[in-house]
C-alpha cells in the first residue's frame, strides 16, 4: 500500500514547522475573584450516606423554598447550599480514595437508566422517589463539588407527571425518569445558557438545542446546567467566570475540562447522565479525571443547533456516564440528522442497546480476533508513569479478552496539537465576533460605537478567551494565514491520512486519555502552555473527525489516596457501535477496581 504520508508539499510544511510566538501585547481585565472563602473540606461519607436517608433532615432538599432556581443570577445560585445549616461539625480534614483493588466488595459498573426504567415501569419505585435520592445527594455534595451553575425549579413536577403517565398506562420515553445535567454552553429555553462567561450572564436562549430537544422528548428530566470553561475554552474548569468546579475523588484537584461540571455531577452521581461538548478533548479529559465514562461521537452524528460555537470544525456533543451503557443510550436518544444543522450526518444510526447484554452471555474470550492499535507516541516521554502502568494493564486485560494487540506509530501525532490550537483559536476569532453588546452580549454604557464594541468584549471575556481570540486572529491575518492557518489545515489532512491508515488495519486505536491524572486547582491556571500541552492525547481524534471511548482502567496514587485514570478507544467514522461493544465488555469483566468517589463511597459500597 502507498505511503500516506509521502507527499513533498505536506512533507515540507511538516518538516518546517515549529513553535509559534506570538508578538502581540495585550490587556486583559481581571477575572472574577475565585474562592473568597477558604474551600470546606467534605463531610464523610458515612454522614452523607446517613443525612440521605432521613427524609425528616432540616438539610436535605425540599421541594419549593429549598430547590436552586433556574431564573437566579449564576453567581448566587448556589447561596441557598451555603446559607444551610453546616452539614456536620465533624468534616473529614482529607479525602480518601478507595483502596486499588477491592475485589471484595467492588462491584460492576450497571446501567442507572435500565434499572430506572425497569423499577417504574414495574411499579417498584416512583419516579418521583428516584429524582429525591438524586436532589438529596446533589443538595449535601454541590456545596463542596460546585457543578451546576443553574438547576431547574420544576424537576419534581417533572417527575410527578411521568408518574402519572404510567399509572395511566401511557407510552413513557426510553429515558423516561432519568436526571440529565446539560453542560451550560448547550442552549436550554427554560433555563439560562451562560457559557460560563459574565458576557453571557442571565442570557435565556428562546429555543433547546436539538439534543435537549430530542432528550425531552424521550421522557428525560433536565436537572440542571453545568459549570465549565469560559466558551468551553480551557482543560481544568477554573476558566469558568462564576466558580471553579472540583473533582469529586480530591476536591482540592480540578475536574478536567472544558466539560468538567457535567464529568464531576456524573461522578458524584448528582444526575444520571449529562452531556458536555469536545472540541478537542473536552468531554474525554474530564471523564479519565473523574472516573467516569466519557463518548466523543463521530462528527456529524449529533445535531449541533443549539452548542455554542467554539470551533465550529471541531465541535461535538458528548455524553457521560458511570457506565458504557448509560453513555451508550444518552447517544442513542440525541444523535441522528437534523435539518437545522448543515453538518448533521444522513447515516442510518443503529440500535446501540444490542451492545449492552448481561456479562452471564459472555464467551470465554468475548472480543477474540478484535484487531487492538496501541499508538506507540502515546506512551513515551511526557506521559506519567503510572498513567502508563494503567494503560499497559488495561492492554493485558484485552489481550485476556482475545484481543490481538500490536503497536502502531502515527508520525503525525505530535503535530496534531500545534495544529489544533491554530486552527481552533481561527475558528473561535470569527465566531466570537457576533459578542459586541450588540448582536449578543451584554453591554457597557457608551455614546460611541466602538466604545461599546471594545468595553463591552474586554469587559465580558475572561483572559483565556481574549488569549485565544488573539491568537485565532493574528492566524488568520493577511502576513501570517499561509504561515499558520494554511499550513495546519495541511497538517489536519496528514492527521486525517494517518488515521485512516491504522484503522484500516486495526478496529480500534487506544492511547491514555491525559498524559497525568487529575492535579491540583490553581496548578496550571498561570501556565497556559503547559495546560495546552495535556491536551495532547485528544486533539488529533478531533482533527480527524473520529469517534472516541474513555472509560476508567486504573489508579493512580495521591500521597494517601488515589486518583482515577482512564483509556482512550478509538474507532473508524461513525463505528460507535463497536467502541460500545468493546467498551461494555471491558468495563464487565474487569475485577478489582470501584470507581466511586469516596464523597459518596459509602452510599453505594457495602
Amino acid at each position: 500500500m502507498p505511503d500516506p504520508f509521502h507527499d513533498k508539499e505536506e512533507e515540507d510544511t511538516l518538516s518546517s514547522c515549529k513553535p509559534l510566538s506570538f508578538p502581540v501585547k495585550y490587556r486583559t481585565s481581571s477575572p472574577p475573584p475565585r474562592h473568597a472563602t477558604p474551600r470546606r473540606s467534605a463531610p464523610t461519607a458515612a454522614w452523607l450516606s446517613a443525612a440521605a436517608e432521613n427524609p425528616n433532615s432540616e438539610i436535605l432538599i425540599t421541594p419549593c423554598k429549598k430547590m436552586l432556581s433556574s431564573v437566579q443570577n449564576p453567581r448566587i445560585l448556589l447561596l441557598h447550599c451555603r446559607r444551610s445549616k453546616p452539614l456536620h461539625h465533624h468534616y473529614a480534614k482529607s479525602i480518601h480514595a478507595t483502596p486499588l483493588a477491592r475485589p471484595i466488595s467492588a462491584s460492576l459498573p450497571t446501567s442507572q437508566i435500565q434499572t430506572i426504567q425497569k423499577s417504574i415501569l414495574s411499579r417498584e419505585k416512583t419516579t418521583r422517589q428516584f429524582t429525591e435520592e438524586f436532589l438529596n445527594r446533589l443538595r449535601l455534595t454541590e456545596p463542596h463539588v460546585k457543578s451546576f451553575l443553574h438547576v431547574s425549579e420544576t424537576v419534581l413536577n417533572e417527575a410527578d407527571e411521568i408518574d402519572r403517565k404510567i399509572d395511566r398506562n401511557e407510552d413513557v420515553g426510553p429515558l423516561a425518569g432519568v436526571l440529565v445535567a446539560v453542560k451550560d454552553n448547550i442552549c436550554t429555553a427554560d433555563m439560562p445558557s451562560t457559557a460560563g462567561s459574565k458576557l453571557l450572564e442571565n442570557y435565556r436562549p428562546a429555543f433547546d438545542a436539538t439534543a435537549v430537544k430530542k432528550l425531552k422528548e424521550s421522557g428525560a428530566i433536565i436537572v440542571g446546567k453545568t459549570n465549565l470553561d469560559e466558551f468551553g475554552m480551557g482543560s481544568t474548569t477554573e476558566g469558568s467566570a462564576y466558580q471553579v468546579t472540583a473533582n469529586p475523588w480530591n476536591l482540592e484537584c480540578v475536574p478536567g475540562g472544558s466539560s468538567g461540571g457535567s464529568a464531576a455531577a456524573v461522578s458524584a452521581r448528582q444526575c444520571v447522565v449529562s452531556l458536555g461538548s469536545d472540541t478537542g478533548g473536552s468531554v474525554r479529559q474530564p471523564a479519565s479525571f473523574c472516573g467516569v465514562v466519557g463518548l466523543k461521537p463521530t462528527y456529524g452524528r449529533v445535531s449541533r443547533y443549539g452548542l455554542v460555537a467554539y470551533a465550529s470544525s471541531l465541535d461535538v456533543i458528548g455524553c457521560f456516564g458511570s457506565s458504557v451503557a448509560d453513555a451508550g443510550l444518552l447517544l442513542q436518544s440525541i444523535c441522528g440528522h437534523d435539518k437545522l444543522d448543515a453538518t448533521s450526518s444522513k447515516r442510518e444510526v443503529n440500535d446501540f442497546t444490542s451492545q449492552f447484554i448481561s456479562k452471564d452471555y459472555f464467551e470465554s474470550q468475548p472480543l477474540k480476533g478484535l484487531r487492538v492499535g496501541v499508538i506507540s507516541e502515546t506512551l513515551g516521554d511526557g506521559v506519567d508513569q503510572e498513567v502508563v502502568s494503567s494503560i499497559r494493564g488495561a492492554i493485558s486485560h484485552l489481550e485476556d479478552l482475545g484481543c490481538s494487540v500490536t503497536e502502531v506509530s502515527l508520525p503525525s501525532f505530535s503535530l496534531g496539537l500545534p495544529a489544533y490550537y491554530v486552527l481552533a483559536s481561527s475558528e473561535s476569532s470569527s465566531n466570537l465576533s457576533r459578542y459586541d453588546g450588540v448582536r449578543y452580549g451584554n453591554q457597557i454604557v457608551s455614546d460611541e460605537l466602538s466604545s461599546l464594541y471594545g468595553g463591552s468584549r474586554a469587559n465580558g471575556f475572561g483572559p483565556e478567551v481574549k488569549r485565544r481570540i488573539l491568537m485565532g486572529t493574528y492566524a488568520l491575518s493577511a502576513g501570517y494565514y499561509d504561515a499558520y492557518y494554511k499550513r495546519a489545515q495541511q497538517v489536519r489532512t496528514v492527521v486525517q491520512k494517518s488515521f485512516k491508515a491504522a484503522l484500516d488495519s486495526h478496529d480500534i486505536l487506544i492511547s491514555p486519555a491525559a498524559p497525568s491524572a487529575a492535579y491540583k486547582i490553581g496548578e496550571k491556571k498561570n501556565d497556559p502552555l503547559a495546560m495546552y500541552a495535556g491536551d495532547i492525547m485528544t486533539v488529533n481524534v478531533n482533527l480527524a473527525g473520529l469517534p472516541a471511548l474513555v472509560l476508567p482502567c486504573g489508579f493512580v496514587k495521591d500521597g494517601t489516596a488515589s486518583l482515577p485514570v482512564g483509556f482512550q478507544m478509538i474507532g473508524a467514522a461513525f463505528d460507535e457501535e463497536k467502541l460500545l461493544r468493546v467498551g461494555h465488555i471491558f468495563e464487565q469483566t474487569l475485577q478489582g477496581y470501584s470507581f466511586i468517589p469516596p464523597l459518596i463511597a459509602d452510599e453505594f459500597i457495602s
